[in-house]
């Protein structure tokens, strides 16, 4: 296995996703289906190498390319942990892109938990089409 839980060259690949950076998204606990070398665009949620503590994993958003690398940000503006406090993040870090999201059905087991989970459970991760809430607030 390489370093990121995945086979030397494959092209995907599972990560799990802890914390609540990028809450409503993704949720503590979710799987992520990960496209590794994948051609990503502005919008599009990724998994990179945190450029302060390369061997940590994180899940954020690709905001826009900027001299340096990549200004990423968390979907949830009250958590911390992005580009707002790390600068952009190299080119060379960024792993791949993430495709569908797996939300784990829990310790609930009843009926209505079930059907509630089967209804969101498996979910493509789109790319956010409009930054512009997000740009003019930086």
């Amino acid at each position: 296995m390489a370093e990121d839980g995945r086979e030397p060259g494959a092209l995907l690949g599972i990560a799990e996703v802890w914390g609540p950076s990028m809450y409503p998204t993704l949720r503590h606990g979710d799987q992520l289906l990960v496209h590794y070398r994948a051609a990503v665009r502005p919008g599009d949620v990724a998994v990179l190498r945190h450029p302060l503590q390369q061997d940590l994993l994180i899940v954020k958003r690709l905001i826009e390319r900027r001299h340096g690398g990549w200004w990423v940000l968390g979907d949830n503006p009250g958590a911390e942990g992005d580009s707002r406090v790390f600068g952009t993040v190299p080119e060379e870090l960024l792993l791949g892109r993430v495709r569908v999201r797996y939300r784990p059905l829990g310790d609930q087991r009843g009926p209505r938990a079930v059907a509630s989970w089967l209804v969101s459970a498996l979910r493509p991760v789109a790319a956010e089409r409009s930054l512009s809430r997000r740009l003019r607030a930086r």
